[in-house]
């Protein structure tokens, strides 16, 4: 006889039950990471362990931060110490460019998750979806980069000759 357990599928009512958040730090610049925020934004379930969302999000974070490192700079040279102190151009939202980082760093970190756990199942069925699972995690690295590329005021596409 065998048997299913769903983890981590099932949420209290009660908020006091549920054990307090740790957010995941940044460098001061950037805004620190809401795991549970990253949980809500892109449908994760319990399935993925709090330590590996985490982790997920430390290494999407490190990315991005050194993506963006020399437009950081530029802005704090030019006495902005936040991303939130920065002003924002007239035709754009206000907190556009803290969206566009946390929508890069979340959808970098669904990315990784996305190929790693193409093998959660072994059955004929999940194997022949883990041949397709490239192109949402592609997708996903893609929106990251082209929300660098709008921070950096760049254009979405880079051409290379070869």
């Amino acid at each position: 006889m065998s048997s299913f357990v769903s983890t981590g599928t099932h949420t209290s009512t009660d908020p006091e039950s549920a054990p307090p958040e740790r957010p995941v730090l940044n460098n001061g610049f950037w805004p620190d990471l809401s795991p549970s925020d990253f949980r809500e934004r892109h449908r994760l379930d319990g399935t993925v362990t709090d330590a590996r969302l985490t982790g997920a999000l430390d290494a999407a974070m490190a990315h991005v931060n050194r993506v963006l490192r020399d437009w950081q700079s530029v802005q704090v040279d030019a006495g902005y110490p936040t991303v939130d102190a920065i002003p924002v151009p007239i035709w754009q939202a206000p907190g556009v460019y803290r969206t566009l980082y946390l929508r890069a760093v979340m959808s970098m970190a669904h990315a990784g998750l996305a190929e790693r756990y193409a093998d959660y199942d072994a059955t004929n069925a999940a194997r022949e979806r883990s041949l397709e699972i490239d192109d949402p995690a592609d997708a996903y690295r893609r929106d990251a980069h082209w929300a660098i590329a709008e921070i950096e005021g760049r254009p979405h596409t880079t051409v290379d000759l070869i």
